[in-house]
């Protein structure tokens, strides 16, 4: 039969970092491609004897049907966390666990927006919120935040702007990171125009350097922030055990989208992280991925400046996080790079996947240093310092 797909779907091109994926499966390939955490990061032991407790003592539990807010003490430890850790208070905010932080951002959209509401991202920004955006029948534009005067005539312009999307902490896919002065100038701006912030902060607890700055959500005083994380960064992206802390008016209307979406989020994962946190430290397992980031993240930057910096090719240097952006010199053609460095088994993935026009022009490309190994990390920017020196 012909099918014929809705208006908001029939333009949406497949993530292109999914699509790499489908390239990763011969095991000669080194990339840089993915978003995933080091395999050395994830903590099976302790996930084993968590499931010996589960299986043993809450399998019933387990094995039904949750209810759609989430596992209730889970919810009560994550707020207890975000109180010390990140000062975010429960008061007026209701905490949702979602399924995976990529949820949060599809259900707050769905929503906020009409069809044809404009969202406002960063340039470039995660592609999986573009999408998410897309398919909700949002337009996302894109603006420089280097420049909050753009950001304002952008407010100014939109009259049907219902969000501000932000990855202020070690974005993906820049690396970069929002100072406190910027951060608090676009919460005046947020609060002038009366648009909601959705603060996404997957990547906030993997500082290796630098000094923690104050999130959206702890700097609100107005009910303007929509605060999403997950545990996908700090225990494992498989688990698929996000949350988001939301002005308790708008959380009702998220919890009744999840409804029609999941139902509630995987019972299983939800017991094995409430007992994570119950039963070890996980300040002292996320200070071992920092530790383990540090050392990756400076030795890609280590052979980048040896390689990279003759070529003229420019790249970010995060303080944590999981990625590094990197611009090549205006004559090397970067559908071609890609190509030819992936034929070589080297993946990375072209700046125009983040772009919300991804047939706008881009130089850039984003690298991933918490996957590849050591080893790894040497090759593969060595082996992309040659595909861009042939090129030049």
């Amino acid at each position: 039969m012909e099918y014929k797909i809705s208006d908001k779907m029939i333009n949406i091109k497949p993530s292109a970092i999914r699509e790499i994926f489908k390239s990763l499966t011969d095991p000669e390939v080194i990339s840089f491609a993915a978003g995933n955490p080091s395999p050395d990061a994830f903590p099976v032991k302790q996930i084993s004897e968590l499931s010996k407790i589960v299986y043993e003592k809450m399998s019933i539990l387990s094995l039904q049907y949750g209810i759609s807010e989430g596992h209730t003490p889970l919810r009560e430890k994550i707020e207890e966390r975000l109180k010390s850790k990140f000062n975010i208070d429960k008061n007026g905010n209701t905490l949702l666990i979602i399924t995976g932080g990529q949820q949060g951002i599809d259900l707050t959209s769905k929503v906020m927006c009409n069809e044809g509401d404009v969202i406002i991202c960063e340039t470039p920004s995660f592609i999986g919120a573009l999408n998410s955006f897309k398919a909700n029948g949002a337009k996302p534009v894109q603006i420089d935040m280097d420049n909050l005067e753009k950001l304002e005539e952008a407010l100014i312009t939109y009259k049907n702007a219902k969000m501000i999307y932000l990855i202020p902490t070690f974005q993906n896919p820049s690396g970069s990171t929002m100072s406190l002065e910027k951060r608090k100038a676009v919460l005046e701006l947020a609060k002038k125009y009366n648009i909601l912030i959705l603060e996404d902060n997957p990547y906030g607890e993997l500082r290796f350097r630098g000094e923690e700055i104050p999130t959206f959500k702890s700097l609100d005083k107005d009910g303007l922030v929509v605060y999403c994380s997950s545990f996908s960064k700090i225990i494992a992206p498989a688990i698929r055990v996000g949350y988001i802390s939301a002005p308790s008016e708008l959380a009702s209307k998220i919890i009744v989208a999840k409804q029609g979406s999941d139902v509630h989020t995987n019972m299983y994962f939800q017991l094995i992280c409430d007992l994570f946190l119950e039963k070890f430290d996980i300040d002292e397992h996320i200070e071992k991925i920092r530790v383990l980031y540090k050392d990756k993240c400076l030795l890609m930057l280590d052979e980048m400046q040896k390689k990279f910096d003759n070529l003229g090719i420019k790249y970010t240097s995060p303080d944590g996080g999981l990625f590094l952006w990197c611009t090549l010199p205006e004559n090397i053609d970067l559908a071609k790079f890609v190509k030819t460095s992936l034929e070589r088994k080297v993946a990375v993935v072209p700046g125009g996947a983040f772009l919300a026009d991804e047939n706008e022009a881009s130089h850039s490309f984003r690298v991933n240093f918490s996957y590849p190994s050591n080893e790894q990390i040497i090759t593969g920017v060595d082996v992309l310092a040659q595909v861009a020196r042939e090129m030049m």
